[in-house]
């Protein structure tokens, strides 16, 4: 006698069976053409540059898009303003230079960009895992090595990461000084309790403690810096940054990946920027990404730091409160599957 299987059998195959084809598939995102933007009369000539890092690949393009869109529709000279981005060579293959190429130009026709691939296969032998897997990712380590991807005549970088909002000129950023011999700028947080961002092996053990002596430390965020790259070459900072990530990997010292080097190397010794350029933490904690408030104060930089981005919870259909502010500025037109 036949038996027939059931139908949740049936169910079950059509579920794994949709998984598997949807894994063999590539999505890929289209965006819509940005306008163009001119520079105001009084601008100075184009040689006067304001530089731009960010990392570009495939996971975060999105909120790309949207910051570059930002930040020249808020440029009073965005014909002044050139973008160096950084891409992994390790990556998928839709995170491959040209392809995010063609994604950029067909978007903002107009900008000015250089595109640099960066070979991160050294980095996971560098790095320990973390308390959120994102904050693992080799490009993720990318701004500690702009003076050495970067060509020499770029002297001076703002740094941004991917999920972040201008509503400012940034050429008020871009005006920050650097005093003395002060490599870099960020917005200070001294009310943070700043032994978090360290663990207890490195508190108890009394070489190590002994870091901050006489620097009166404060936590930044990594997201937003302003840095002099001609001091950082010649005070040779991304081999320090690498000699505590090497110490990590022999005792762990901290749990937030490319955050605590940087700490490490120069809490205390960085040249203050007003709170107004990055407020970040919209993404909420590493663990929940629940929404979260502005900090008091004027607004010139929204930072969706965190786990939270607003474009993940817009398209689930729970944004945050804040997110509303992201959304004007996305680019996505549509999602189209491509077969690998």
């Amino acid at each position: 006698m036949i038996h027939h299987k059931p139908p949740l059998f049936l169910l079950f195959l059509l579920i794994t069976t949709a998984i598997a084809v949807a894994s063999a598939a590539t999505i890929s995102q289209q965006f819509k053409e940005a306008p163009k933007f001119d520079n105001a009369a009084d601008c100075p000539p184009t040689t006067t540059a304001i530089h731009i890092a960010m990392t570009l690949d495939a996971t975060y393009l999105r909120g790309s898009m949207a910051a570059i869109l930002s930040v020249l529709q808020h440029s009073s000279c965005p014909q002044n303003i050139i973008f160096h981005f950084i891409t992994s060579t390790t990556t998928t293959s839709f995170s491959d230079p040209t392809r995010l190429r063609a994604t950029i130009t067909t978007s903002f026709p107009y900008l000015n960009f250089h595109i640099y691939p960066f070979n991160d296969s050294f980095i996971p032998g560098l790095i320990s895992t973390s308390i959120r897997s994102a904050l693992d990712t080799p490009l993720n380590y990318a701004r500690t090595y702009l003076a050495d991807i970067l060509p020499l005549h770029v002297t001076k970088i703002i740094y941004l990461d991917s999920d972040i909002i201008l509503v400012d000129d940034i050429a008020t950023l871009a005006a920050t000084l650097l005093p003395n011999d002060t490599v870099l700028a960020a917005p200070e947080y001294c009310n943070a309790n700043f032994t978090f961002y360290f663990t207890p092996t490195f508190w108890s053990n009394p070489s190590l403690s002994l870091t901050f002596t006489n620097r009166n430390p404060c936590y930044f965020n990594t997201g937003v810096m302003v840095i002099d790259l001609q001091r950082w070459r010649s005070g040779d900072y991304t081999r320090k940054i690498e000699e505590w990530m090497e110490l990590q990997k022999r005792m762990r010292i901290y749990e937030l990946g490319s955050l605590p080097p940087f700490l490490l190397v120069f809490a205390g010794k960085i040249a203050p920027v007003d709170h107004r350029w990055n407020q970040h933490g919209l993404g909420g904690d590493n663990y929940r990404g629940l929404c979260r408030d502005l900090h008091p104060g004027p607004v010139s930089l929204l930072h969706w730091s965190g786990k939270g981005k607003p474009w993940v919870r817009l398209d689930a259909g729970r944004p945050c409160p804040l997110d509303a502010l992201w959304a004007p500025y996305d680019l996505l037109k549509s999602q189209v599957l491509f077969d690998s």
